[in-house]
């Protein structure tokens, strides 16, 4: 590494929430998930459901190259969503053109109305 590439250093740090900036919407009565996953394979990105829980994580090897301005980040990032109670083999997922999406059923919750006696 040469001394402009360390005097950029930390000046642009960043966190998963901004490398795996994601967009959440319904359609059709179904939940899709759109995340920004550019230059990643789906070889190196796995998807976990767990007690409500969707959990991305992407990988992607930092490649030896001799940096002059390094923007780009390597190594593993990962993102967690909740998305309630749902049957796990209906999650779908695609990834095309760097954009992961995830489409799942919307919760169902039961509402039932009760009118509550007074003592």
């Amino acid at each position: 590494m040469n001394l402009r590439t360390n005097l950029w250093n930390g000046f642009f740090d960043r966190n998963d929430l901004e490398l795996l900036k994601t967009d959440i919407y319904e359609v059709d009565g179904n939940q899709c998930m759109e995340m920004d996953l550019p230059g990643y394979s789906k070889d190196n990105v796995t998807i976990d459901y767990n007690n409500g829980y969707v959990t991305v994580t992407a990988y992607k090897e930092n490649q030896e190259k001799n940096y002059i301005h390094q923007e780009r980040y390597y190594g593993e990032y990962s993102r967690t969503f909740y998305v309630g109670d749902i049957d796990e083999s209906s999650i779908k997922a695609n990834l095309e053109n760097g954009i992961l999406k995830i489409t799942y059923p919307k919760e169902s919750k039961t509402v039932t109305e009760r009118r509550i006696p007074i003592d």
